[in-house]
């Protein structure tokens, strides 16, 4: 049977945290979907699979609500369930950064879609002249499945070591224009947020992360494949399954989210 697989994630103020795990984790599970959900008072990310129509029924009751009624999807297939259970948990951030005073909710990062970022790598530079540089925001052992083309890669190994390695080679992107990116998104916009916020002046991430760059524009300027934590491992620009190096305990499918 062919799984839909969904990746989203929004930024938004939630309250009554609990109720709305309730009605999450009833929601996914009478429609047997599996894969994780992660709740915050900063907002939403989530990883499901399961069949396309229950998937589709789940995203229609989801926007139902105002707060995601404007959430934002990448899809992919696969030929089996990448997922061995269902996870709906409460965490203090949606994704882990030990940064309080980053607040994306209340702004979103400055940012380019897939066309742009390859026309500009196409070109070498940006609109305005500057040279582009792309910068990888997701743990090295991502990074060394596929990434960017001499993408800078700070070999961090949880997303909560960004802020200092930033802060190190902060110098070496003045005069630049950077475009984080990360798998989906919700990396890269918190990085994006940080690196403004400690004083470079161009920054944007890349809208979408690698899989919306895989779905519009394919493998242009990338090496490799994208990771992905779940049973798939990668997927390449067709958003295909490509690598299998065995199964993913459920720790290290969290680990994407927590770190």
């Amino acid at each position: 049977m062919q799984m839909l697989n969904i990746a989203a994630y929004k930024f938004i103020a939630l309250d009554e945290l609990p109720a709305l795990q309730a009605a999450l984790r009833d929601a996914a599970h009478s429609r047997a979907l599996r894969g994780t959900v992660l709740l915050a008072e900063e907002g939403i990310n989530l990883f499901l699979a399961g069949g396309g129509s229950n998937i589709h029924d789940f995203l229609a009751w989801l926007r139902s609500d105002p707060r995601f009624a404007d959430l934002e999807v990448k899809q992919s297939w696969s030929t089996a369930q990448p997922f061995r259970k269902l996870l709906v948990k409460i965490k203090p951030e949606i994704i882990r950064m030990d940064h309080p005073a980053i607040c994306p909710a209340a702004g979103r990062a400055p940012s380019v879609d897939a066309a742009t970022l390859k026309r500009w790598l196409d070109a070498g530079h940006d609109d305005k002249g500057r040279p582009v540089v792309t910068l990888d925001t997701r743990n090295d052992f991502e990074a060394d499945v596929g990434t960017f083309r001499n993408a800078i890669d700070w070999r961090i190994t949880k997303f909560t070591e960004f802020p200092q390695a930033l802060l190190t080679h902060r110098d070496e992107l003045q005069g630049k224009t950077v475009v984080s990116f990360c798998t989906g998104g919700i990396r890269c916009e918190k990085a994006a947020i940080f690196m403004h916020e400690s004083g470079v002046d161009h920054v944007f991430q890349l809208d979408g992360g690698i899989l919306k760059y895989f779905e519009t524009e394919g493998h242009a300027h990338f090496d490799g494949e994208c990771f992905v934590f779940d049973e798939r491992r990668a997927v390449d620009a067709a958003l295909a399954p490509k690598v299998d190096v065995g199964p993913l305990s459920d720790s290290q499918r969290l680990q994407t989210m927590k770190s």
